[in-house]
């Protein structure tokens, strides 16, 4: 019989997030050897990738940092997928999310395919990430990199499930001025996921599309030939109060425009961030 005690098995429980017959299957082939055990599950778990590979990892949490750089701040917002709400609460997988987030950061990367080649502890993040998912036993993904620079940053994070770490981040770019209402305006973003900043940034074929969506809509419902010009560009005016942060209804005050809001700090958003778990 393997020498070890209850203890061992809490303990290598506690320091790789590993199910129970997976730490008593590894103390055992390990003859209670904790150091051993921990090797053992890893080179498991690391046999078991491809395995994962076509299974969904749609749960999972988001999480921010902001620090201060020449001239102003950077955040940085990552989304790290699992498959289950039960690992995405598990501390093991909190602290992997910090760590990586810490590593994305640091290589200043701006997405997940610069964020997955980027160093740690002197291998891929990705290579990284995929050690730590063979421990915890599940797919895990990072799906998402932002980065947003700005003299001021602000982050909002919100748990759509008090039990569950943050299923929304939001990161607002702004100047010092805007920067006083910037807090407001991260958590509307956070509730009415805008797609673009200004009109400006909405693609040329996305108007296009909708302009012609909204015509064609117009004739099938027998709208006078005259009429459809005023028709289309107030669909298309719609199109933009839905998707563009500054021309939708401010959340805190609907009779009012986000842009409005901003216009009246005397101040500029320049760019933001949204990541929604899963979405």
């Amino acid at each position: 019989m393997a020498n070890y005690t209850v203890a061992d098995i809490q303990a290598l429980r506690e320091r790789t997030g590993a199910g129970m017959l997976d730490v008593k299957k590894a103390l055992d082939e390990a003859d209670g050897d904790l150091d051993k055990a921990v090797d053992i599950l890893r080179v498991k778990g690391l046999k078991g990738v491809t395995k994962r590979e076509g299974r969904a990892a749609s749960e999972g949490l988001v999480i921010a940092s902001i620090q201060d750089a020449d001239g102003g701040q950077v955040g940085t917002l990552i989304e790290l997928n699992s498959e289950t709400d039960f690992v995405a609460k598990n501390d093991k997988f909190v602290a992997l999310a910090q760590q990586v987030l810490a590593a994305a950061e640091a290589a200043g990367a701006d997405s997940a395919e610069a964020a997955l080649a980027a160093d740690i502890d002197g291998k891929t993040i990705q290579a990284f990430i995929d050690e730590n998912a063979g421990i915890l036993g599940e797919k895990v993904v990072l799906r998402r990199v932002a980065r947003v620079e700005a003299p001021v940053v602000t982050e909002y994070l919100h748990r759509t499930n008090k039990d569950l770490p943050a299923q929304v981040g939001v990161l607002v770019g702004s100047d010092a001025k805007a920067g006083e209402v910037a807090r407001d305006i991260a958590m509307h973003i956070a509730a009415y996921s805008p797609t673009y900043l200004v009109r400006d940034d909405v693609p040329a074929d996305v108007v296009e599309n909708e302009r012609r969506v909204a015509e064609e809509t117009a004739k099938g419902e027998g709208k006078p030939e005259g009429a459809l010009p005023k028709i289309v560009e107030g669909r298309l005016n719609g199109f933009f109060k839905e998707n563009t942060l500054v021309d939708q209804a401010f959340a805190k005050d609907p009779k009012t425009t986000v842009g409005k809001v901003i216009e009246n700090s005397g101040g500029e958003v320049t760019a933001f961030a949204r990541f929604r778990v899963g979405a």
